[in-house]
């Protein structure tokens, strides 16, 4: 949907599929229903595709039969997710969301099959595409010499042969994500520095405002940063995370924290800790290391997508807060934004009382309900 010039919509990789077919199901059943409970003739999806569904779509027929499906649906792709190359609903994903990362030709290729797509599967009007993909890799021991930057590098360039081709602007948006090789706003300006000028238009970067969140990094620096050293935001991912302040019923806390342990995804785990001017951060790859290995004081967050609506879940609250604080720091040069609630099959189950398209449409007209009443209050 198109909200006051902004585009907005969902991201698909909430819903499970390893092939072309099951995602297209996927998108009549769950996203033409969340289309509906909103009451719109169009809905904007972020498209997610695995690599074992790509093959059908190499032809372009194929690709512009599917931009016409979706129309019939009211279904329209404003942006596409390429973090998760494989099967992202496995029963263990873990790290493996990660792999292939740019020190490998498998992601070079898998992203540019996907910008091939793309640049034919969006609507004519839209001239600038974002895909989001990996912060690298997982970590930060990854060497860049041993072959990111010349993947990235020639990624551009074959973006930029693309745009030339086609009059429209595909770029790849690295996404911070806690623990990973660039978790932080000054690690992507590191990276940036070392990537020749000339990527700069095709590669940019997606900010996940719950990632942000995470690292204890405020919504307004994160922005600034970017903009400061010349590098493009392409999309946002609009998120939320458990927030846990251990300073009162630490026992309550920490039972409701253990209900969102499961074997899927990976929750890295922040803590902060203030003694008096003294402020640190730990970060603790996943919850249940956090849970059996950190004391219950100062303030948690953990990388657990919640959804964006909810501003407390019973006995834990939620960085909710950041998402306007995140449009206030864009001001008036807003990109897409994709609300990316992933984990909602994995929620606690008594904290789900919504169907998942009734869940997701919530979500969505929660955003537009922001954006209308920051747009009120500017003079």
């Amino acid at each position: 949907m198109d909200t006051e010039g902004i585009l907005t919509g969902y991201c698909t990789n909430v819903h499970a599929g390893t092939t072309l077919e099951e995602t297209i199901r996927n998108l009549e059943h769950h996203s033409v229903a969340v289309r509906e409970h909103l009451e719109l003739d169009r809905l904007g999806i972020g498209l997610w595709l695995p690599e074992t569904a790509l093959n059908p779509l190499k032809t372009r027929d194929n690709v512009l039969r599917l931009r016409d499906h979706l129309d019939d649906l009211g279904l329209f792709v404003f942006t596409m997710n390429g973090f998760p190359q494989r099967n992202f609903h496995a029963d263990v994903v873990k790290h493996d969301v990660y792999k292939p990362d740019w020190t490998e030709d498998a992601r070079f290729d898998y992203t540019r099959s996907l910008a091939g797509i793309v640049v034919d599967l969006v609507p004519e009007s839209l001239h600038s595409i974002s895909i989001s993909t990996v912060p690298v890799g997982w970590d930060a021991s990854i060497d860049l010499d041993s072959g990111p930057i010349e993947r990235l590098t020639r990624m551009a360039a074959w973006l930029s042969d693309l745009e030339q081709r086609t009059g429209r602007c595909v770029h790849v948006d690295l996404e911070p994500e806690p623990g990973c090789f660039l978790d932080r706003a000054e690690d992507v300006v590191a990276l940036f520095e070392r990537l020749p000028e000339s990527c700069r238009r095709h590669l940019r970067v997606c900010h996940d405002i719950c990632h942000s969140a995470v690292m204890f990094e405020a919504q307004r620096h994160a922005i600034e940063t970017y903009r400061s050293n010349g590098i493009l935001v392409g999309k946002i991912q609009v998120s939320s995370c458990p927030e846990i302040d251990f300073s009162s019923q630490s026992d309550e806390k920490t039972a409701a924290l253990r209900d969102f342990m499961e074997e899927r995804y990976l929750h890295q785990t922040v803590v902060q800790v203030v003694q008096g001017d003294l402020e640190s951060h730990h970060l603790v790859d996943d919850l249940d290391l956090a849970l059996e290995t950190q004391p219950r004081n100062g303030l948690w967050r953990v990388h657990f997508h919640v959804p964006i609506f909810a501003d407390r879940l019973r006995m834990i609250s939620t960085t909710q807060g950041a998402i306007a604080e995140c449009l206030e720091a864009l001001g008036d040069d807003i990109p897409p934004l994709e609300v990316e609630t992933y984990a909602w099959n994995v929620l606690p189950e008594h904290l789900v009382s919504l169907e998942l398209s009734e869940g997701i449409a919530k979500e969505i007209a929660w955003l537009h309900s922001l954006i209308r009443t920051r747009d009120e209050a500017e003079p």
